[in-house]
């Protein structure tokens, strides 16, 4: 698919380019996007064959020999027993080979439709997708501090995602609206993300009645038929580690899968609790944990997109408390991806992981190394990309910036090197000679405005400059300011009215029929 440049709002300043090198600032250019990131660097394997084969082997044994549990769904027992899989009550055990002949008819690559085309992205390949932070019950900034968040904290977040050129993706539940009911959350943050966005975006699974309210809130963008035959959507569904999937969650598995929508399916593995302490065992867990779930969508429906997911994190032995953006967890993630290439399967990996409480070096440290792990372990589509601090309890406006700003790093990380003739800059060097310098030469006044990214956070200037015109701020305080501007310019993508008020009308009809619960 051809990546063709896409003008958004004027929230950041700088250029971008299909190479993803965005210009020198110049006060009045226009933001200029890609819908996803073609990567020019390979993916990094760090185990052998014969290492990979141990997990396998280890997998399979859990499978066959221990068994997963699947709780409270009676349809999913009887896909099983059609499968030839052995059920005892809740317990099911799988012969070695079994699952992995069943994932093979799920697309190594699909299409993400956005109700903008411009922005929908391709999700599997050597392609990446940018995504927010999901999950948060709390939000935070640096002037009122951390508190539950709302329907507005989560309607900000998404117009701060629509308005960076280096997110790609809208996300899902951003931070949770705990000011709206439970039971009807699920509805505003669907309507939400197509009002406030036009990029692709996530649905609900906290209930397989919200999973297909999702779905044909969806339809009512897409239309119908277009949904059957395409994917608008996705569903995030997470195995309750250690080796049991609960009716909720293979519930709405299922019916994102019925509709022909992509579950990404997830295990969290907090080694120590939920997993093995050690790397390989925990990583053998949740293969198989992934691989059961996605191959319950293709019993399903044969064909639908999944994605294989994986959430690794690791403990502090001393107090029991969960790590991110730790070692182990990171280099691990290089052998999920490893994996999930062996069964051709789009890859949901690592992220932006942080156990720090408020924006800061701890934040970025922990953050840049899981995020690092996600591009070098091939992830196709990384959610938690922006905006995760506290162990995931919290959404920080600020951290959201400075994330996003290591998101616009990683584009021109993922561009490689190019070489061709303008790159080696041979007429440079026949310009220039020796002793000289390449400030004012052809080849640089050429190639300046692309040739380096450009931070729109980091402060680059001497310190005097830095201490006299930029009021001695660090970057969480240039972010704050930052968050602040882009939300005073964003401007609604536009949305058609017909579209509108059906999807305003499929609200009051279902908020209407149910009463307010609020757990």
């Amino acid at each position: 698919m051809a990546m063709e440049t896409i003008a958004v709002p004027e929230a950041d300043t700088g250029r971008r380019t299909r190479g993803s090198r965005p210009a020198r600032r110049d006060g009045s250019a226009k933001i200029i996007g890609v819908p996803y990131i073609a990567r020019n660097i390979p993916p990094y394997d760090i185990l052998n064959e014969e290492n990979l084969q141990k997990i396998e082997r280890v997998a399979d044994r859990i499978l066959a020999e221990v068994g997963i549990e699947f709780r409270d769904d009676p349809v999913c027992l009887d896909y099983w027993r059609q499968a030839g899989a052995k059920v005892d009550g809740v317990l099911v055990r799988f012969e070695p080979g079994m699952l992995n002949e069943i994932v093979s008819t799920a697309p190594q690559q699909f299409t993400q439709h956005a109700r903008n085309p411009r922005h929908n992205v391709e999700i599997g390949g050597s392609n990446v997708v940018f995504s927010p932070a999901y999950g948060s019950p709390f939000v935070m900034d640096i002037d009122k501090g951390r508190r539950y968040g709302t329907l507005e904290d989560f309607r900000n977040f998404i117009k701060l995602a629509q308005s960076s050129p280096y997110l790609h993706h809208s996300g899902g539940t951003i931070c949770e609206p705990v000011d709206v009911p439970v039971n009807k959350r699920h509805l505003d943050m669907v309507y939400s993300h197509i009002k406030y966005s036009d990029r692709a975006f996530m649905g609900s699974i906290t209930a397989e009645e919200r999973a297909e309210d999702s779905i044909d809130m969806a339809r009512i963008v897409f239309g119908r038929d277009f949904v059957d035959r395409n994917c608008v959507i996705l569903g995030n569904v997470n195995v309750n580690s250690p080796l049991v999937w609960d009716g909720t969650m293979t519930k709405s598995l299922r019916a994102y899968a019925r509709a022909n929508q992509a579950a990404v399916i997830v295990p969290f593995i907090l080694g120590g609790a939920m997993g093995p302490v050690t790397n390989a065992g925990a990583i053998a867990q949740s293969y198989a944990e992934t691989l059961a779930g996605c191959a319950l969508t293709q019993l399903e429906r044969r064909g639908a997109p999944v994605i294989f997911g994986n959430f690794l994190s690791s403990m502090s032995l001393r107090s029991g408390a969960p790590t991110f953006g730790t070692p182990e967890p990171a280099i691990g993630s290089m052998v999920i991806g490893q994996l999930a290439r062996r069964l051709k399967l789009p890859l949901r990996c690592a992220g932006n992981f942080s156990n720090s409480k408020l924006p800061d070096g701890q934040a970025m440290v922990e953050g840049t190394m899981s995020m690092l792990s996600a591009v070098h372990c091939g992830a196709n589509f990384i959610l938690h990309s922006a905006g995760f601090l506290d162990g995931l309890l919290a959404m920080s406006y600020e951290k959201f910036m400075m994330d996003v700003d290591l998101c616009g790093a990683l584009h021109s990380y993922l561009a490689g090197v190019v070489v061709d003739d303008n790159t080696l800059a041979m007429d440079a060097f026949l310009q220039v000679g020796p002793g000289s310098h390449f400030l004012g030469c052809d080849h640089t006044m050429k190639n300046y405005q692309t040739a380096f990214w450009d931070s729109n956070l980091s402060d680059n200037e001497s310190f005097e400059k830095w201490s006299e015109e930029g009021g001695s701020t660090d970057m969480a305080t240039r972010a704050n300011k930052r968050w602040k501007k882009t939300l005073a310019e964003y401007e609604a993508p536009p949305l058609d009215i017909a579209i509108d008020e059906a999807l305003t009308d499929y609200m009051t009809r279902r908020k209407t029929g149910m009463a307010d619960a609020w757990y």
